[in-house]
């Protein structure tokens, strides 16, 4: 038996309140653990990359962006989403080179975050990205704005602390730079 088996849900069932471009909103009826009936609301995501990008002089790339849901730019490492049927791995070096005309000659995965395990299914799949050589001219989504900066390891770090940087995502990624 699961050692987790007292705590798992099983869904009664699911519905799709709304569906848009990029999420889908579900409302799911579920069965608790004591038996009991209860309702989940959650958003299903299709997933995310997020790059540690490390310049030869040591420095990692970043981007400032402007997101909407709270109306303010962001200092946030390089990232995006997974298309349908893609690999995470093509999915990241697409990023990379998109938001910054960067491509990478080597590439780690880290590993992966949930950045909202309350209400999202997204996942975030952490990469880091060596031996960078510009490629050319940012090619950006149609509605996508954004500027490029690099910041030391131990700026991006000092940048958490002060509150610059808030994003989840790399506030996750930068811990990477710590692993043993």
């Amino acid at each position: 038996m699961n050692q987790d088996s007292h705590l798992i849900e099983t869904e009664i069932s699911s519905e799709t309140v709304f569906k848009g471009v990029l999420l889908e909103v579900r409302k799911d009826n579920v069965r608790l653990p004591n038996q009991a009936e209860s309702v989940r609301e959650y958003i299903v995501h299709p997933g995310a990359v997020v790059i540690l990008a490390f310049l030869e002089n040591g420095n990692l790339l970043f981007e400032r962006q402007f997101r909407y849901p709270l109306r303010r730019v962001f200092l946030e490492l390089p990232a995006g989403k997974i298309d349908p049927g893609e690999a995470i791995l093509d999915t990241a070096r697409r990023e990379l080179l998109e938001e910054t005309g960067y491509v990478a000659a080597r590439w780690e995965y880290l590993g992966v975050m949930h950045p909202c395990i309350g209400y999202s299914d997204e996942r975030i799949e952490i990469f880091e990205a060596r031996d960078l050589k510009l490629a050319g001219e940012k090619q950006l989504d149609h509605n996508e704005f954004l500027d490029v900066v690099e910041l030391a390891p131990a700026a991006a770090k000092e940048a958490v602390w002060n509150g610059e940087i808030t994003d989840a995502k790399s506030i996750t990624a930068l811990f990477w730079l710590d692993r043993p």
